[in-house]
Order: C-alpha cells, then structure tokens, then sequence
C-alpha cells in the first residue's frame, strides 16, 4: 500500500460534538482533506506547536514526552495514520534509538501533536484517504468581485482554533505595549486560545 504525505490545514470547532475540535489535514499532492475530530486538549497542544510564538510557562504532555526522547536520544521519524475503524483512525509513531526502530501505537491526535514537536512527516495510507478523504467545496461559487475562496469559512488558519474568528476581533482599542502584556498574561494563565488571538491582532500590525 501507498503512503500518502499530509499536512495540517487548520483545527475549526466541532459542530457536531460538543467540546470536540476538527483536525483538517490536507493532502500535499493533491486537493482532499482528511477530518479528524480531536479533544479540546490535544486541540491546544496541537495550536501551540503550530503556534511558535507562544510558550507555556511549564511543558504540557507533549511537551514533556518531547523531552524525555530527547535526553534518551529517541527521535520520532514519522507518523503513520495505518487504520481507520467505525470513524476511529489508529495511528503509529515511529522511532529510532541506537539505530533501531520501534513503532509505538498511539491516538492520532497525541501522534501529530508529537510529530510537530519532532518536525517529524504525517502519512496515511492512499486506502484510507480513499475512503475517508473529503473535498471540501468541489465547485466554490465566486463572491461578488469574482473570488473564490477555499473552505476559508469551513476552516480555521493552522494557528488558530476555537469557535470565535481569530482575526484580531475586540483587540483593536489596545496599542501594541498592552497587547504584549495581555499576551504574557495569557500564556502565564494557560489560556492559549487567547494568547493566539493576540499573537495574531500584534502580527497584522507588525506585518
């Protein structure tokens, strides 16, 4: 069977289950999307390593497993979505150490937010992506000044997630001193949905 490379297109809030986020990864040579819905938690661990700017002050889960390879010498090589059961994916990491390789079974949500921290490449299998790949607006209708935009409204940008527009909204009164010492404020009270809003109304303005 065929691997097939993805990348992360972005996390949007789940409508269909509450507290649920959607994982939207993207085929690298091709136009479908694979959706996977994740928990809130692996959602921010997920939007922090996408998000570089922001630091938690102690590490999270992923962060802490990211560690403990390191100081064992233990790099993740890859991530392969292998399954797909009654709408569970089954994922595997794979790792090496003193030249030997291991897979390791994991949830497909714990092995991306570790295959970020690794910069390690996500696969699934082209059976699986046949099965269970999606393409979202196949004929986009054009707005009003002959535009199309690609699932823009379905999808959050990779940094973001959450049910609000991360787009700098209600951030707009504040100079770029207060944003900075909001933005610190919220890393250092763990709120990280917040902290990405910020991040992002002080990178238009920068931009």
């Amino acid at each position: 069977m065929s691997l097939v490379k993805l990348t992360i297109k972005g996390i949007s809030y789940s409508q269909t289950q509450n507290g649920a986020y959607a994982l939207i990864l993207n085929e690298v040579d091709g136009e479908r999307k694979l959706p996977i819905v994740i928990g809130a938690f692996e959602a921010q661990s997920i939007a922090i390593a996408l998000e570089k700017e922001i630091k938690p002050p102690r590490p999270l889960t992923h962060d802490l497993f990211k560690n403990f390879a390191d100081r064992f010498d233990i790099i993740v090589k890859q991530v392969i979505i292998h399954k797909l059961v009654d709408g569970v994916f089954f994922s595997s990491i794979i790792c090496e150490r003193d030249r030997i390789e291991e897979i390791i079974d994991a949830r497909t949500s714990d092995a991306i937010a570790l295959a970020l921290r690794f910069n390690a490449p996500i696969f699934t299998y082209k059976n699986i992506l046949d099965k269970a790949g999606i393409y979202l607006k196949i004929n986009p209708e054009p707005d009003a000044e002959g535009n199309i935009n690609e699932a823009e409204d379905i999808l959050s940008e990779p940094q973001t997630f959450g049910t609000e527009t991360v787009s700098g909204e209600g951030y707009s009164a504040y100079n770029l001193q207060e944003l900075n010492e909001m933005l610190e404020s919220a890393v250092q009270n763990e709120d990280y949905e917040k902290a990405a809003k910020i991040r992002d109304e002080i990178s238009k303005r920068e931009s």
